[in-house]
């Protein structure tokens, strides 16, 4: 904890995940540990690449205000994985009732009298995904702690061929319903067709019934006249 004749700072140093193409942030707790109202602004050496929110303000009397710190995404890493950049926080007392609207750069200018306390933090990178430790065996030469991480690596991978395998029998089980849905389908069409051939059909043998029934009654008009024909030629002739 950086330790100020004003505020009381942790950490003492800024920790950042370090992940190429990410943003990562860190929090700043600073503690006024007097009675007086006690102003503070944070600056560092690379703006552009960091955001400080907020990055002036005043704590009240023994009260707690968090900063929060916001990297930009980095594109590369720095040498060795160490960065060079700083910050510096500024503390000095305002007048009482103050608020950060009140604040003016002025009142961080360095005058007989006035007692600006500063405090200068470094930047340390975490990387984000750090390299596993070597196994270590035990005395009684059991295996090494590692084996519980590969078992459970092992177990994920077996989880992952599992869903994998399972994915293909739902993708079967979808196209063989696509496939019963298309023969229905065809099925159904094939239906309509014979249905309207036998209509058809249907028509066209009632069509021939009629005729039939037509010719019929010709034939047996034909016949009765026949019939009164010969009658009457019989009577003729009796006469």
């Amino acid at each position: 904890m950086g330790m100020g004749d004003y505020l009381n700072i942790y950490p003492a140093e800024l920790k950042f995940q370090f992940e190429l193409r990410k943003q990562s942030t860190c929090s700043l707790q600073l503690t006024n540990k007097t009675d007086r109202y006690i102003a503070f602004k944070v600056k560092t050496t690379n703006p552009k690449k960091y955001c400080v929110r907020p990055n002036a303000g005043v704590v009240l009397p023994n009260s707690t205000c968090n900063v929060i710190v916001t990297m930009q995404a980095p594109r590369e890493a720095p040498p060795d994985m160490q960065p060079k950049d700083k910050f510096l926080i500024q503390s000095t007392i305002a007048p009482d009732g103050s608020t950060s609207k009140d604040l003016s750069p002025e009142l961080f200018n360095m005058e007989a009298g006035k007692v600006i306390n500063e405090l200068k933090l470094r930047v340390v990178y975490v990387p984000a995904n750090p390299p596993s430790p070597v196994p270590e065996e035990s005395e009684e030469g059991s295996p090494p702690r590692a084996l519980n991480e590969n078992e459970t690596k092992v177990s994920s991978l077996s989880q992952a061929v599992s869903r994998s395998l399972e994915e293909p029998k739902e993708k079967l089980a979808s196209s063989e319903a696509w496939s019963l849905i298309s023969r229905l389908t065809e099925e159904k069409g094939s239906a309509v067709q014979q249905n309207q051939k036998l209509r058809q059909e249907l028509e066209a043998v009632r069509k021939e019934l009629n005729k039939s029934k037509a010719g019929g009654f010709s034939v047996l008009f034909v016949v009765l006249v026949g019939l009164l024909g010969i009658l009457l030629g019989y009577f003729i002739r009796k006469r």
